[in-house]
């Protein structure tokens, strides 16, 4: 019971981080893997499956973005939106490969507003949210292994 909660709240966590709310699902992950009652693979399955689908409905949101781009509760001003496209147009749908970073829901708006291939960005955004995780699980490890 306790690994089945704890994989739907890191999965809500996870999605919820790679939409326009603010929340850090690290903190989540990197919480649930100290516990260590749920299998390290399970957690980056579901919590990469979570913030893909998060990334993709920020997807969404930009595919419609057009319509409510002049609106003040958009999420990123006329400026931001400039230099994301212009951004987004320089590197390409490569730039998806740091939408874990920063700034990088900004790329998946803009994605969306641009109308990219929504296979390619599933895969591109796939691989690098769920690359992430396995990056926050190695490092938690190390700190666990060198504070024992």
């Amino acid at each position: 019971m306790f690994e089945t909660l704890s994989l739907f709240g890191l999965f809500v966590s996870a999605m919820l981080a790679a939409t326009p709310i603010p929340f850090q699902s690290e903190v989540v992950f990197v919480a649930l893997q100290t516990a260590g009652e749920v299998p390290i693979w399970q957690m980056l399955v579901v919590a990469g499956t979570g913030n893909t689908l998060g990334a993709l409905i920020t997807y969404v949101i930009g595919r419609g973005a057009n319509h409510w781009r002049d609106r003040r509760w958009f999420p990123a001003s006329p400026e931001q939106m400039a230099r994301a496209e212009s951004w987004f147009h320089r590197w390409g749908a490569w730039v998806l490969l740091l939408s874990w970073a920063p700034g990088g829901d900004l790329a998946c708006l803009v994605a969306g507003v641009l109308r990219m291939n929504p296979l390619l960005f599933t895969l591109l955004v796939a691989i690098a949210k769920t690359a992430r995780y396995a990056v926050v699980a190695f490092l938690t490890a190390q700190t666990l292994s060198a504070l024992a």
